[in-house]
């Protein structure tokens, strides 16, 4: 066993306090993550006292059920898919882009007028 006594909330209160302030979040992505932080320690505090809400508790058990993590991973390979669709049509324009300079070019190079010119496309792409 560890020499290590548990600290009082009173105690832990004390310690929060002297605790530097700190700097502000840089992201809101940041900002958010401290706040899940804060609250996660506050309600396994709760828990660990038993004054944890019935709220509280079921949230932590649907938290780690299978299905929960079953839909996470469903979630993520939607937002997988979603990333794939998104560089595919970022790809399909540049890739049309790059045709259009090519036709242009192989026009002058035959001497012909340039009947190619490169479109903005920019509307059709949304």
């Amino acid at each position: 066993m560890s020499g290590r006594r548990k600290r009082s909330p009173e105690e832990q209160a004390d310690i929060q306090q002297d605790l530097p302030p700190l700097p502000p979040a840089r992201t809101e992505e940041e900002a958010e993550k401290r706040a899940c932080g804060i609250a996660m320690d506050k309600a396994v505090e709760l828990m660990r006292n038993g004054k944890a809400s019935s709220q509280i508790i079921t949230f932590f058990l649907k938290l780690g059920s299978q299905k929960e993590q079953a839909e996470l991973r469903k979630i993520n390979k939607e937002i997988e898919v979603l990333e794939s669709k998104k560089q595919a049509f970022e790809s399909a324009k540049d890739q049309d882009k790059r045709f259009q300079e090519v036709m242009r070019a192989m026009a002058e190079y035959s001497g012909k007028d340039s009947e190619w010119e490169v479109v903005d496309d920019e509307a059709d792409y949304g």
